[in-house]
């Protein structure tokens, strides 16, 4: 796409502006993510909710999966920032699940950021599992119209796990209290997250 590529420093920013907007407010409309899951694992106490049993299952069989793509943002006088996703559509073209896991430069501490369609039970977290292994939770932080998202600072053992599994379950629980699953694939994940990204969008912000 030929707009990507035009924002530059010597862009007009009305002709940028509100593409870069959309993409930014994707990544780090949560600036805080990282904060907030910290404290949250601190204040943790009452582990009822996710106790709750789903009253049954049901697999998500309609969701089809693009490519794993990274992408990076390097606002002027800051560190660059990357993102690697991959998204998940029903058979409308609607948005069913987004997977991201964001890195800033120069930081140790990385994120996962997960979107799923609104109708969730959300006192249960997000869970996640790599193959045969060990699962995951990521709680929710808040909803919007059209998508609920989960974030939590991501285990670098469960970085490490997705770059060497082959596929990646991912388990919510619905408004009905039925448990609803799907698969994603990670065959191509490692290699998108140790790669060059597939493009960097650059923007001065004014103070």
């Amino acid at each position: 796409m030929n707009g990507p590529n035009r924002c530059r420093a010597e862009t007009r920013r009305n002709r940028c502006q509100p593409f870069l907007t959309i993409i930014m407010l994707a990544i780090v409309a949560g600036g805080g993510f990282i904060q907030q899951a910290t404290a949250r694992q601190a204040s943790r106490a009452k582990p009822a909710a996710t106790d709750i049993t789903p009253r049954g299952q049901r697999a998500a069989n309609d969701i089809k999966y693009g490519d794993w793509r990274k992408f990076c943002f390097k606002p002027a006088g800051a560190k660059t920032l990357c993102r690697t996703t991959m998204s998940g559509t029903f058979e409308t073209g609607q948005t069913a699940v987004r997977i991201d896991l964001i890195e800033r430069e120069g930081e140790r501490v990385a994120r996962l950021q997960l979107f799923v369609p609104v109708g969730m039970y959300v006192e249960v977290p997000v869970k996640l599992k790599v193959d045969e292994g060990k699962s995951y939770s990521v709680p929710y932080v808040w909803c919007l119209n059209n998508a609920c998202i989960a974030a939590e600072v991501a285990d670098p053992k469960f970085i490490k796990e997705m770059e060497a599994g082959k596929s990646l379950a991912l388990e919510v629980v619905d408004s009905q209290l039925l448990s609803v699953t799907t698969s994603l694939p990670l065959a191509q994940f490692a290699s998108v997250h140790k790669g060059a990204p597939v493009q960097t969008f650059e923007q001065d912000i004014d103070e």
